[in-house]
């Protein structure tokens, strides 16, 4: 899954695709490089300036109609009335970073052909949380996944609709998001496909004492190893790396045949 975020303060490409032409064209590069899902945002999930829903469409919207035929459309947003007109757009995927915190989302997925990501957050959209506890972090993320589910399943959305998300990083700190990572069987063992967003996260650039731009190899790793622990989508931003390393991981667990074999044939 690409990350195509039309935002002016994103935490890692600081506005890069803001503008609508760099956005589209990163569209092609992204479908270009075997990405099969783009994720299209227009509000950060940190807190920062106010933006109206009416101005989050107005982001999205054209990077939607220029994305439905080349991948599968993502769009992430934590508004009822944004997923709505996404869907109508051609979006096959809502993204909520808010874990359902308002139920309506769930209604605007119900009954459509959309799938619905349930992520793990503490705050509310846009909202700080400074120094965050858990007495067991996967457990805990793992209790609310199952109740988000439960509502979602309750307001009409399928079982074959829903995805989860731990949300690394997401009111978490460093430590929080190892530990989640280390036991992310517990979390794919809540019964939906898994997406790992762990791309350029601050728990890699801690652990590795790297800046924003030096952190590829451990997401490289971080990615890998959710793989081999459950997660079917992750959430990048260097789409080219990202692929090989999926890719060959697949072709390791035997999910994929390799492009070709004449090495000693």
């Amino acid at each position: 899954m690409a990350i195509i975020n039309r935002t002016p303060d994103s935490f890692h490409d600081k506005g890069r695709t803001f503008a609508l032409d760099h956005a589209l064209s990163a569209v092609e590069r992204a479908a270009e490089a075997g990405a099969d899902w783009i994720d299209i945002g227009g509000v950060p999930f940190a807190p920062g300036p106010e933006v109206s829903a009416a101005e989050e469409i107005d982001r999205v919207l054209p990077v939607v109609i220029k994305a439905r035929d080349l991948a599968v459309v993502s769009v992430d947003t934590f508004r009822p009335e944004v997923a709505a007109e996404a869907i109508k757009a051609g979006a096959g995927v809502i993204n909520d970073t808010s874990g359902l915190r308002d139920p309506a989302m769930a209604d605007a997925v119900a009954g459509t052909g959309a799938q619905l990501v349930i992520t793990h957050s503490l705050a509310p959209p846009r909202t700080p949380w400074p120094s965050p506890r858990y007495g067991d972090v996967a457990a805990e993320v793992a209790a609310f996944l199952r109740d988000r589910v439960r509502v979602a399943l309750d307001r009409g959305v399928r079982p074959d609709q829903i995805i989860i998300d731990p949300g690394h990083d997401l009111n978490k700190n460093t430590l929080h998001s190892l530990e989640l990572t280390r036991r992310l069987d517990e979390i794919a063992a809540v019964g939906y496909p898994m997406l790992a967003a762990v791309s350029n996260k601050d728990f890699i650039g801690e652990t590795l004492d790297a800046a924003q731009p030096d952190r590829l190899a451990g997401t490289l790793a971080a990615v890998v190893f959710c793989i081999l622990h459950g997660a079917r989508i992750v959430r990048v931003h260097d789409v080219v790396a990202t692929v090989g390393a999926v890719r060959m991981t697949e072709a390791i667990l035997g999910w994929r045949p390799p492009a070709y074999t004449r090495h000693n044939v």
